[in-house]
């Protein structure tokens, strides 16, 4: 049997979460924010774009906004009420000095003690699955980002001052998890996030949309719970910073 995971640390107040589209928090990472939101943490949410080559059938112009939508509600079913875009273009964000300085100035805005991001290897599903351009070069930004935040020689043009208390970055989606939330009382409410991105998953697939999102979330907590005492969970990767 594969190791059991290690619990989160709980000993911080404010996270923030930064993925490159909408949707890829709810598929199971928000079960852990609805759990840390219900404790009295504050989590906010950061996407590079607004999703709008998502959907094959929908023109981009009138996806973006339509995929901010369905995102802001995503979030607020979870208690996060601070979501921004950066309007990076999506499918083509490129990781670089660019990237790495809007991320930086944004740790250096909101001051998490941890930072939330997607999994960025090359492969996921056990190595069956490319991982996409965009989750790659955003989850690598993330990371090296949390580091320029705090040196202020670094993107020193920055509006907001140096920032170097990020703890931790927690890496959602990978295949080699070390950690873990207990979301028992936010799973629930998980499923309702994702759920709010019914135009993406009525273009996803023809599954009726709630039983998808609850197989999805569902699914994947209670996969996790073998290695967790039994309790349905949301695995995440953890580096120390």
């Amino acid at each position: 049997m594969a190791d059991r995971f290690e619990p989160m640390p709980e000993d911080w107040q404010r996270a923030l979460a930064i993925v490159a589209h909408p949707d890829d928090l709810e598929y199971g990472c928000a079960s852990a924010v609805a759990t840390w939101t219900d404790a009295g943490r504050e989590v906010s949410y950061l996407l590079v774009t607004r999703g709008e080559a998502g959907i094959d059938t929908l023109e981009p112009a009138k996806a973006g906004p339509l995929r901010e939508r369905e995102q802001r509600a995503g979030a607020g079913v979870v208690g996060v009420t601070s979501v921004e875009f950066l309007d990076y273009a999506d499918g083509v964000i490129e990781y670089g000095p660019a990237l790495r300085r809007d991320l930086a100035a944004a740790i250096r805005r909101h001051r998490p003690e941890l930072v939330i991001t997607l999994n960025f290897d090359d492969t996921w599903g056990g190595g069956a699955h490319w991982n996409t351009p965009d989750h790659r070069a955003v989850g690598r930004a993330v990371v090296d980002a949390t580091g320029d935040a705090g040196n202020r020689w670094i993107f020193p043009d920055t509006e907001a001052e140096p920032w170097p208390g990020v703890r931790w970055v927690a890496v959602a989606g990978c295949d080699s998890p070390t950690h873990a939330v207990d979301v028992t009382d936010g799973l629930e409410r998980g499923v309702r996030s994702l759920m709010e991105h019914r135009a993406y998953i009525e273009a996803l697939t023809t599954e009726d949309p709630e039983a998808y999102a609850r197989n999805q979330v569902e699914g994947s907590a209670r996969e996790s719970a073998e290695r967790f005492d039994g309790r349905p969970a949301v695995p995440f990767r953890l580096y120390p910073q």
